[in-house]
């Protein structure tokens, strides 16, 4: 059974910056997808960024890039999101999601292509 354990997390003021951690347990090999999400109220959840961790490429929605960077750290199953310049409009709660995948799907945008999910981390940014 795949168990996805987020942390990270909290308040912190526009500008700053906070790191989300999803650590992963019971993927039947080394070759796996870590997306992540996150859900603002009132809207949908949206996919932000996902990295297959035996390619160590980060790949990332328009709204994040050049401001978050995902990466992963094998020996411990732990894949990070470090989120750098936080705006307002950052305040959801995020989710991580798993999947092992056919090694030609790198980009994973959609919530149905994951079959595990963490237990989601508040983040709020004040302005």
């Amino acid at each position: 059974e795949v168990q996805l354990v987020q942390s990270g997390g909290g308040l912190v003021q526009a500008g700053g910056s906070l790191r989300l951690s999803c650590t992963a347990a019971g993927f039947s090999s080394d070759d796996y997808t870590i997306g992540w999400f996150r859900q603002a109220p009132g809207k949908a959840r949206e996919w932000i960024s996902n990295i297959r961790v035996s390619e160590g490429k980060g790949y990332y929605a328009e709204a994040v890039k050049g401001r978050f960077t995902i990466s992963s750290d094998n020996a411990k199953n732990t894949v990070y999101l470090q989120m750098n310049y936080l705006k307002p409009e950052d305040t959801a709660v995020y989710y991580c999601a798993g999947a092992e995948l056919p090694q030609f799907i790198v980009v994973v945008r959609t919530e149905i292509e994951y079959d595990y999910w963490g237990q989601g981390t508040r983040v709020t940014v004040s302005s």
